[in-house]
């Protein structure tokens, strides 16, 4: 291990770090790095915020003795650098595969990945479980939190500070603060960040940490003497006045994220604390490629497809996204009352073209969706229609605020629900299969699910102008795929084939089931309005021997589901089969997760034809 020729690949374990130099940690960073640019350039991810925390990474492992001591990565898009260190580099190239590594933290798939992950500000509330359970398990290990200062803007970081801070347990946070989320940070917590990270005066810093650590029993000393001997970590000053302190936490920095050492000194000195502490790290994102330092935001997550310079914000122009935004604007321009609400993902989810051209009506209100749904009812309440453009993923945050502050009072608001259905490569986390069974439940709810980018626009007109309280129109990641079939509509349509059996769905893959049904000779009901559904294509169910529904979505609580339920109650006694996806799904394309669950073209004309119905999908009077 003293060799100077020491690679990345020849690490077995993360523990093997501590036996190296500072210069061979520097050459196994360099390495890293390339290794992410390789692989997320090929096959998508994260990209800026893994370039960030590899230095951090690196001293992390150096200090702390995975697994035994718990890493608990925030969002988990900055931890690319700790699967590369903990065994996976052999089979990084297949990150974001189907049935590769994840490009999130997964217990399943290693050790080491403490607490699974995928969304944000979760990291510090799940480390302090886990140093309580240690704790009361008589473990001296540590539990750390790597949040970042977007994840920072979501309200249950907070909550988890407000705990932990008064805990005495041996959990210490460390916030990486490099000034970018997804979108550019908001909000007085972003300013306040930036106002301790520009603060160079280290006046009378060896002042202030030996009255800090003389009034720390037993430890205080000999970490007294850690600080004094090291240059670097007299650098990281111990302020009084942070709101850190304030909440019980020790306060170490800012710290260089980029300097070993000086990260090292720090999170030695907090680990000999052995009580709460906050570790303030400053990290560029992007770090060691350029074009991705100059312009984090638009390097933040690569597509599948790949970095395309002419869209250096990775949002294609053709997609329902872009469309939803532009659409926004129209109706916006007919209605000052309109406003546009965004948790973080301004582009991502095109509203910055409502941002560009209404800047006094566009609200960023960080990652924070409970707060986002109840600022909306509270627009809504003063005369206005608010706009929330969230992921069908992240809106499972908001379902009390949806229930108690928007629906019990009808409040009209209009959600535009993003990347409904399967999204991909990002996994289990960010699959867009429950908002459907989410939002059935809310009393009052009208849910449209669009095919075409036509009855998208269709779909918001009504959602905002010819709907009560709240409405949902809700849409997949990418374009719009049907060429052919029934009309747009923001109701429903039926497409006759001849015979007695009908197949139903909503949403893209109608495009496909046209197909199957026309060569199995199957009429086709094309829903928009999911929910509730038309009374009069209700009706038409009932003349059909045989009903055939596909749903990108949950099958538990879904739209097929509520449409069985409905018809026989209404006294029908043909065959029902519904074909969607159950549980959880796994990271692959969205064309083999459609597969998968039997939804695509082919799988959907084998069913149409009766050679493809799996036992559970048969429902029978």
């Amino acid at each position: 291990m003293n060799s100077k020729n020491i690679t990345l690949k020849d690490l077995a374990d993360p523990h093997e770090l501590s036996r190296l130099s500072i210069p061979q940690c520097e050459k196994i960073c360099g390495e890293i790095r390339e290794n992410i640019i390789r692989t997320v350039m090929k096959n998508g991810g994260h990209l800026s915020s893994n370039l960030g925390t590899v230095e951090l990474t690196v001293a992390i492992h150096r200090v702390f003795r995975s697994p035994a001591d718990k890493i608990v990565w925030d969002v988990g898009h900055q931890a690319y650098a700790h699967k590369l260190l903990t065994g996976r580099c052999g089979d990084f190239s297949s990150l974001r595969k189907k049935g590769g590594i994840s490009g999130f933290c997964r217990p399943a798939e290693s050790e080491h990945d403490a607490f699974i992950s995928g969304h944000s500000s979760t990291s510090i509330s799940a480390a302090l479980g886990m140093a309580e359970a240690m704790r009361l398990n008589g473990d001296k290990h540590h539990a750390v939190a790597v949040i970042g200062d977007g994840a920072f803007t979501g309200g249950l970081a907070y909550e988890g500070l407000n705990n932990a801070g008064k805990s005495n347990n041996n959990l210490i946070v460390i916030l990486n603060h490099n000034d970018m989320s997804i979108s550019k940070n908001v909000g007085a917590f972003a300013k306040y960040l930036t106002s301790i990270r520009g603060n160079t005066a280290y006046l009378n810093a060896k002042k202030r940490v030996e009255h800090i650590l003389g009034n720390t029993p037993f430890v205080g000393e000999p970490i007294k003497k850690v600080i004094k001997t090291s240059k670097s970590a007299l650098k990281s000053v111990l302020y009084h006045s942070t709101m850190f302190e304030d909440m019980g936490f020790v306060y170490l920095g800012p710290i260089d994220g980029h300097n070993i050492s000086e990260l090292e000194d720090a999170l030695r000195a907090a680990k000999k604390l052995r009580r709460p502490v906050f570790v303030h790290v400053n990290t560029v994102k992007g770090k060691g490629f350029r074009p991705a330092e100059i312009n984090p935001g638009a390097f933040h997550a690569i597509p599948s497809c790949g970095y395309r310079k002419s869209n250096p914000n990775n949002v294609t122009a053709d997609s329902f996204s872009e469309t939803a935004g532009k659409l926004l604007c129209r109706i916006a321009a007919k209605d000052e009352n309109v406003c546009a609400i965004t948790a973080a993902m301004k582009y991502a989810t095109g509203m910055q073209h409502f941002a560009a051209r209404y800047p006094e009506r566009f609200f960023d209100v960080g990652i924070a969706e409970q707060h986002a749904v109840t600022f909306a009812a509270g627009l809504a309440k003063g005369g206005k229609l608010p706009f929330f453009a969230v992921y069908s993923s992240f809106l499972q945050r908001s379902y009390d605020q949806l229930i108690h502050d928007a629906s019990i009072d009808r409040v009209h608001m209009v959600l535009g629900i993003d990347r409904a259905g399967f999204v991909g490569e990002d996994g289990e986390t960010h699959q867009g299969l429950f908002d459907v069974p989410m939002l059935l439940t809310v009393p009052g709810v009208t849910v449209y699910s669009p095919s075409t980018y036509g009855e998208l626009e269709m779909c918001m007109e009504s959602a905002f102008f010819r709907t009560d309280g709240v409405a949902a129109v809700r849409y997949p990641k990418g374009a719009e795929t049907v060429t052919f079939g029934a009309e747009d509509t923001d109701s429903f349509s039926i497409t006759k084939n001849g015979g007695r059996r009908l197949a139903v769905s909503y949403g893209r893959i109608i495009h496909d089931l046209y197909a199957a049904a026309e060569t199995a000779g199957c009429d086709v009901l094309k829903l928009a309005r999911i929910f509730p559904i038309d009374v009069q294509a209700e009706e038409l169910c009932m003349n059909y021997d045989e009903i055939y529904f596909f749903e990108e979505g949950s099958r538990r609580g879904g739209v097929g589901e509520y449409l069985m339920t409905e018809l026989y109650g209404k006294g029908y006694r043909g065959k029902f089969t519904i074909t969607a996806a159950d549980g959880f799904a796994c990271q692959a394309s969205a064309g083999e997760c459609l597969d998968e669950c039997g939804l695509s073209r082919e799988k959907m004309a084998e069913i149409l034809s009766g050679s493809n119905i799996r036992t559970e999908d048969k429902i029978e009077t």
